[in-house]
């Protein structure tokens, strides 16, 4: 598999999850400022750690998962804050 298919999946994923939910990632941003986005990046980073702990797989989650996931969250933080003119 190459990197443009992945990046293209996550990109599937997202068009996806927006329709479902809405922009709910920026509106959080919006009201809570780069901590909203800095949990679920945490969340998925404590994921993965539990996950190779334990050298499995939950029936919902992959490792897999959780890593484009977590690749998922950092590019909508990017996005946001290119959006919103921060710089951190």
């Amino acid at each position: 598999m190459m990197f443009k298919d992945i990046v293209e999946g996550m990109y599937k994923t997202y068009e996806k999850k927006n329709k479902d939910y809405g922009n709910s990632f920026d509106i959080l941003c919006d009201k809570f400022g780069l901590v909203a986005a800095a949990i679920p990046l945490n969340n998925k980073v404590e994921r993965i750690n539990s996950l190779i702990k334990n050298n499995k797989s939950y029936v919902n989650e992959s490792i897999e998962d959780s890593l484009l996931d977590l690749a998922n969250y950092a590019i909508m933080t990017l996005i946001y804050l290119k959006n919103n003119g921060e710089n951190k």
